[in-house]
């Protein structure tokens, strides 16, 4: 991979090319495809900014930021393994994919089923060790943490609009179940409500894409 400078810029018409640059460098940018890599929860968002409310804030109000960077298309992607100091660690995606309502995402099939390569030294075999991290994975993700239970949506659930929703309204999650608005932020286009769900606790969401039903 070879990056291109202003230099080598000499050909407008040469469109072979990608532009890399931090979600910071991007702000008033549009592109008509966008790729935002290592979507991995202590990557983005950063462990250093896990310690407050307001510091996961900012690095939600970033993710915001990238997405809207896309005119047409954005691709998020994400490790299933990533070196870090010097060791391999298994990775768990973002916390803010899953806040993106499933209509608007699609998984591409292709990498539903991953081979990482092992070790050298291991003695282990990538294919092998794919299948093991995959199946640990379900394992996991079946498991329902204590005082917590899988939510169904309701026979009639349907979206409502959003722009009706105000604090102290009860609302359904099709995935988080029932919850109180706690708090609105409608502030230009980044329309968030932060929830108090009963079996996920808080959550702040993106109005733009989460699917709420209105109870009250």
């Amino acid at each position: 991979v070879a990056l291109l400078t202003d230099a080598d810029k000499d050909d407008p018409n040469d469109t072979d090319y990608v532009n890399m640059m931090t979600i910071h460098s991007a702000k008033g940018l549009e592109f008509r495809h966008v790729y935002v890599v290592g979507m991995e929860e202590d990557l983005f968002p950063s462990q250093m900014m896990l310690n407050s409310r307001a510091d996961l804030e900012e690095e939600r109000r970033l993710f915001y930021v990238a997405i809207t960077r896309a005119m047409e298309k954005i691709t998020l992607s994400y490790a299933l393994t990533r070196y870090r100091f010097g060791r391999l660690k298994s990775c768990e995606p973002s916390r803010f994919i899953e806040e993106i309502s499933p209509e608007f995402i699609k998984v591409d099939r292709k990498f539903n089923n991953p081979e990482p390569m092992g070790s050298l030294n291991s003695g282990v075999s990538g294919s092998n060790y794919a299948r093991n991290l995959v199946a640990q994975r379900k394992v996991e993700s079946n498991k329902v943490p204590p005082g917590k239970k899988l939510h169904t949506p309701s026979a009639d659930f349907a979206p409502s609009d959003t722009r009706k929703l105000d604090t102290g309204m009860r609302v359904e999650h099709p995935k988080f179940g029932f919850g109180e608005v706690k708090k609105m932020d409608i502030e230009g286009a980044n329309r968030k409500a932060t929830i108090e769900f009963e079996n996920f606790g808080e959550k702040t969401l993106l109005l733009t894409f989460a699917k709420l039903r209105i109870m009250d």
